[in-house]
Formats: C-alpha cells, structure tokens, sequence
C-alpha cells in the first residue's frame, strides 16, 4: 500500500463540505481539523480525553501533553495548538452537554463509546471516500501537515519533533513534492 494522498485546499474543502452536511458535522470536523493542523495520527486523536484539550476553566489548550500510552512507540509528546485549531475546538467543545473535566475520551461514538484507534481509521476512510477524494486516508491530514509546513521553509528536526518522530528519515518520507514546487525552486536559481 502506497503512502496517504496529500490533500489539496480544494479537497480539504470537498471533505468540509461533506462532513457539514452530515451527523456529528462538528466532532468529524474537529478530529480531522486535528490531523490537519497539528499533525496528530488518528490514534492519537482517538485517544484524546476531554481533560487533554480543554482547561478547567474551559478554554482550549495551548498546549496538549500526550502521555506515552496515548502515542505510537510510546513517547510522550506535546502537542502544540494554533489559533486556527483552538478555534475548530472550540466550535465542537461547545456543541457537548459537559463542561467540567472528565476522564471521558473527547471524541465518542454514536452510542457514546470512545471510538478504538481502528474504527476512527475506518471512519475518517469513508469521510474521505464519499467526500469524493480518491486515495486519501486517515493519514491523509498527518501527511499534509507536514508537506505544508515543509513547503513554508520549516526545518525537518522541528517537522520531526512536530509530528512526534524520533528520526527525520521517517519525517522526510511524510514530505510531498509536486510540480508547482519544482518551478518556484528552479526560479531561485
């Protein structure tokens, strides 16, 4: 199986728009927002606990402190939150009956379970297939992260302590190269 698809502006916004159409619009928004912008696997985000991302005070989090069990390889990493994802948290922290802290996971199912690292991998599949983007998966979002902010100049040490990697050979693998890219780099020359 080759790698995830990096998503365009154009699909992203294909995948916004399908998920604003649908049940859950503001929780499948936030957990693909999460991958997008911080660059978080889907395990991660399946395991997010309430108390991970919103403060007692109820503002999101600057920071989210992921603890080993809740990481692959098992290395607690921080997460750091921009602007535009406290905001996308925001919205969906909102949208839930509780306010205080809770032990419960951010994200939970229909029937109110927390979704298994597995089944939120399934489910961000069908958001994207029927969202109409063809090979993109739950990986997708992880991967653009780290194209874009690559593609801004940004250092592949702090991509790789960004995306919790232990080695930037694992990083520079994440790293997409069109054509567009190509041109503008040539042009320095």
């Amino acid at each position: 199986m080759g790698q995830a698809k990096t998503l365009t502006e154009r699909e992203l916004k294909r995948v916004l728009d399908y998920i604003s159409l649908h049940r859950h619009a503001a929780r499948n928004r936030a957990m693909v927002m999460l991958t997008y912008y911080a660059g978080l696997r889907v395990s991660e985000v399946a395991n997010l606990k309430y108390a991970d991302v919103v403060a007692a005070d109820g503002r999101i989090k600057p920071e989210v402190q992921l603890a080993p069990e809740q990481v692959k390889g098992g290395h607690a990493r921080t997460v750091f939150v921009s602007d535009r994802l406290s905001k996308e948290l925001g919205l969906y922290v909102k949208t839930l009956k509780r306010r205080e802290q809770e032990p419960l996971p951010l994200f939970r199912t229909q029937k109110r379970d927390g979704f298994s690292p597995n089944t939120l991998c399934q489910h961000f599949h069908w958001l994207y297939q029927r969202a109409g983007v063809e090979g993109a998966s739950s990986h997708s979002g992880r991967r653009t992260f780290i194209t874009n902010l690559a593609a801004k100049g940004v250092s592949v040490r702090v991509l790789a302590s960004l995306a919790g990697h232990r080695s930037i050979a694992t990083t520079q693998s994440y790293i997409d190269v069109n054509d567009d890219q190509k041109r503008r780099a040539v042009e320095l020359a």
